[in-house]
């Protein structure tokens, strides 16, 4: 049994999985909760009191869960909101001996592979070349795939370029503005992203298969699960539904568009934002924007998926717990 645990900016996140067929897992348990620990980050540069509280409160659960289950293996992993606080070290510390869980900061780059880790296996299998990227809470990663040559599901070795964005949904948002976005607001938090990104030397990687029909994103994050909720209609979000659903170019446009258009309320009322994510979603959508400006793609996959299942695959693969069971190395 493996346990995988990520403490990001906005969400702290826990599964509990054993390994089954080659390449896969069941989830045993899990455990989500919005705790916004980078929340004023951007502004005082250290994490609040109040912020480290609630997530040590989601922490304390997730260490009762871990301790009630026979768990072989485990990573936790603390993302942005703990790399950029002067005092996210002094955290992981506190966090140790209130709760017992021993949380490590994760570099952006090993980030950036987790992600692809975990969703590589919805990489259509015809596909040339693909962008993953992952809005966060304060850090946004985008991983760019070469998938020329042979299949692999080892696809973290496929990765030509890689970039971390110093800007999440709650950075964006506490910036600009989350309640009342207006349409000037929303293409300046665009133009801004798309700033950034024209920072990343290598974002040209793969210019030779942008905007084919070899070419498409791959998007794992709260923002673009969000977006395939409101598009489906859903009066209560399902992961089986989003997991892996294809949105057009056209679809993304008509979404974003739709979102923008609406009142803070409006938000609030949709099933799948709810109060917890209307104040955030349009920081979401200002930075899926600019990373469609960017990599244009006639297609986007959702991923309702991440760095706590590439976590798992990734201790999977180095225990060999598939090559045990069918007697050929994992991969």
């Amino acid at each position: 049994m493996y346990a995988a645990l990520d403490l990001g900016t906005n969400n702290c996140r826990l599964l509990i999985a054993v390994p089954t067929r080659p390449g896969q897992f069941r989830v045993v348990d899990a455990f989500s909760r919005i705790v916004r620990l980078g929340e004023g980050l951007g502004r005082t540069g250290s994490l609040s009191r109040g912020a480290m509280d609630r997530a040590t409160a989601a922490l304390a659960v997730c260490a009762q869960k871990l301790s009630a289950r026979d768990v072989s293996r485990s990573r936790l992993i603390a993302t942005e909101a703990c790399r950029a606080a002067a005092n996210g070290a002094e955290f992981i510390e506190e966090v140790a001996e209130r709760t017992g869980l021993s949380l490590e900061i994760v570099p952006r780059e090993t980030e950036a592979r987790l992600a692809v880790s975990g969703c590589g296996s919805l990489i259509d299998r015809k596909a040339r070349g693909a962008v993953l990227f992952d809005i966060g809470g304060g850090s946004s990663e985008i991983a760019l795939l070469d998938l020329r040559g042979p299949h692999t599901r080892r696809l973290a070795s496929r990765i030509v370029a890689w970039t971390s964005l110093p800007v999440g949904v709650v950075t964006l948002a506490e910036r600009h503005g989350g309640r009342n976005v207006t349409p000037e607001l929303f293409a300046k938090m665009v133009d801004e992203t798309v700033e950034m990104i024209a920072d990343f030397p290598d974002r040209d990687a793969l210019k030779d298969l942008v905007g084919t029909e070899n070419f498409h994103l791959l998007g794992t994050s709260g923002t673009v699960t969000t977006l395939a909720g409101v598009h489906l209609g859903l009066e209560r979000y399902d992961r089986r539904q989003v997991d892996g659903l294809w949105l057009t170019s056209e679809e993304a446009d008509t979404l974003v568009d739709r979102i923008a258009g609406w009142s803070f309320e409006e938000r609030v009322a949709n099933p799948c934002i709810g109060s917890d994510r209307a104040d955030l979603v349009l920081a979401g959508c200002a930075i899926f924007e600019a990373i469609r400006r960017v990599w244009p793609a006639r297609a986007l996959r959702v991923a309702d998926r991440g760095l706590r299942e590439g976590l798992l695959t990734e201790m999977m693969v180095a225990d060999g717990v598939w090559r045990r069971r069918d007697g050929r190395r994992g991969n």
